[in-house]
């Protein structure tokens, strides 16, 4: 088990066994965190339409408390949101005589159908952390053609904001955790290092949809060189 200790602008790392690594200085223009899809439409705390299991207020107050302790130790503040038209390809009431969660072949594509959620304009479409502590928002999944559980890219192929944003901030490293695991966590997550960051995953400030697809997320993370932290103190 890891633990990430960030101590001022370093980061120290305890291994299990009581071993110390320190990674080195992380200066505050060098590393980003990105909150992804910190919403209320992914959160029991908030009754949503596709929330996670222990998305509760609890929960969520332990990230908002963590990404206000990364923002006073000088790290920049990046988040995603979904920002879904009502007409988007993903919702399953789109389809006809479709139910939650099928899944579909549209074109070349896998398509999971889930119920319509974090639609733009809506209360439960709203990040649930301070927006006060974010240098920036990327809004991902507006194109209702196209799912994005990435924050750096749609199914499409559609690239965000995110990524000229983090370079404009001169950011090369990234701390990611949010909601889900298994989806749009773990797509931020993957498409970050494919793009040349250094990538940690905070595990404890993520919930996925369910345990076994988290499970095999982290491991998959991992495979591409992530580093998944079990918590950050």
């Amino acid at each position: 088990m890891k633990t990430l200790w960030v101590v001022g602008l370093a980061i120290i790392m305890i291994v299990g066994g009581g071993m110390v690594m320190t990674t080195g200085a992380w200066a505050a223009s060098k590393v980003g965190v990105i909150v992804v899809d910190m919403q209320g439409d992914f959160t029991t705390y908030k009754e949503g339409s596709l929330a996670v299991p222990e998305s509760d207020q609890a929960f969520v107050n332990k990230v908002r408390q963590a990404t206000r302790d990364l923002s006073a130790k000088g790290h920049l503040i990046f988040a995603t949101q979904d920002w879904h038209p009502a007409e988007h390809v993903s919702f399953f009431s789109n389809h006809k005589n479709k139910k939650p969660f099928e899944v579909i072949q549209i074109e070349d594509r896998t398509q999971v159908l889930w119920p319509p959620h974090c639609i733009q304009g809506t209360a439960n479409a709203r990040i649930l952390v301070d927006n006060n502590l974010f240098q920036a928002v990327v809004k991902k999944g507006k194109d209702p053609r196209y799912d994005s559980y990435s924050g750096f890219q749609d199914d499409g192929g559609a690239k965000t904001e995110m990524d000229a944003i983090l370079k404009r901030n001169g950011i090369s490293e990234v701390i990611v955790y949010g909601i889900a695991t298994d989806y749009c966590v773990k797509a931020t997550a993957v498409d970050a290092a494919a793009a040349g960051y250094k990538v940690t995953v905070v595990e404890s400030l993520c919930k996925g949809v369910a345990p076994d697809t988290s499970a095999k997320a982290l491991e998959e993370m991992k495979a591409k060189g992530i580093t998944v932290v079990a918590a950050m103190e």
